[in-house]
């Protein structure tokens, strides 16, 4: 990769002054909310040109996964926290542990809620963090940058190409450094943002409608879904409690009663209740029958 100072800030795409909305310090509330929206209008089409990438990018996470490897998100700032937030999502919707989908920021955990000084400048960092975990071949790396020159995400990209691991860049700006030597470079050209310079703007929707994107793409193509339910979900609270029992309702057409007691008989495993009305089969047998079809709904009906 290229030093980081061959190239000038000012001249990103992201750190552009749009003309089209230098007064907006005397636009009405309403003025400004109408041009906030055309402005956040732009980031869907830009997104749409680059999903021929995204698309071989979940491709080459899937097959990864499905190999036993993990998903790993390295990014600072909004970029950072936008990668936690998918990674810890991942878990209560799709039942994958903390350690199949990881997510790394600059600066610890604290950089979650305060700004941690000169932690995104720091390229030994990420390579640290990716080496506790002893990062391997199988394991997947994406380094979320908007800038895409962000030293932190660099040095860990870096690092997971020396190792060997797949590597993704996801950026705002169109030929960026982070994107150089990874396999798949998803680099989502936004344009300049409403507030000069503030990515957490149309970059942040754009990173984020992406992130949306690798997630749950990739736990669909590892049979976390049946149909676009989220039978894979971990009942926690009574919300969830009740949205598993119309989940099993939807999926079999069971009475909301012996959706409940499928489900309370399954010890709370909506593939096992869904299974069991299904088939007709007793816990155990649903169990067993879902085990041996990769844990998913449908091959288990087919092999019925």
């Amino acid at each position: 990769m290229k030093d980081i100072s061959e190239n000038r800030l000012g001249e990103l795409r992201t750190e552009l002054v749009d003309s089209k909305y230098r007064l907006i310090d005397l636009m009405s509330v309403g003025e400004l909310l109408h041009a906030m929206n055309e402005s956040d209008a732009e980031v869907p089409r830009a997104v749409a040109r680059v999903l021929p990438v995204i698309e071989r990018a979940i491709i080459g996470i899937t097959e990864h996964m499905k190999a036993g490897g993990r998903l790993i998100y390295l990014g600072a700032g909004t970029s950072g926290r936008l990668g936690v937030l998918d990674a810890a999502e991942c878990g209560p919707t799709f039942s994958v542990s903390p350690d199949e989908v990881i997510a790394f920021i600059a600066g610890g955990d604290r950089a979650l809620r305060f700004p941690v000084e000169g932690a995104e400048d720091d390229t030994e960092a990420a390579r640290v963090q990716l080496k506790s975990i002893r990062l391997e071949r199988k394991d997947v790396v994406v380094g979320i940058a908007a800038s895409g020159r962000t030293p932190y995400v660099q040095g860990g990209l870096e690092y997971a190409m020396q190792v060997g691991a797949l590597t993704i860049s996801l950026t705002c700006n169109p030929n960026s450094e982070i994107s150089i030597g990874v396999d798949h470079a998803i680099e989502i050209d936004t344009g300049p943002e409403l507030l000069a310079g503030s990515t957490r703007l149309k970059s942040g929707t754009a990173q984020k409608l992406v992130l949306n994107m690798i997630s749950t793409a990739t736990m669909i193509q590892l049979g976390k879904t049946f149909g676009n339910l989220m039978v894979d979900l971990q009942i926690t609270n009574e919300k969830l409690h009740d949205r598993a029992i119309r989940i099993i309702e939807s999926a079999t057409g069971a009475t909301r009663e012996a959706s409940q007691a499928a489900l309370s008989a399954a010890n709370l495993d909506v593939k096992v209740a869904i299974l069991m009305l299904l088939l007709d089969l007793d816990v155990n047998s649903a169990r067993d029958r879902l085990s041996s079809s990769s844990n998913r709904i449908r091959e288990a009906l087919i092999n019925g």
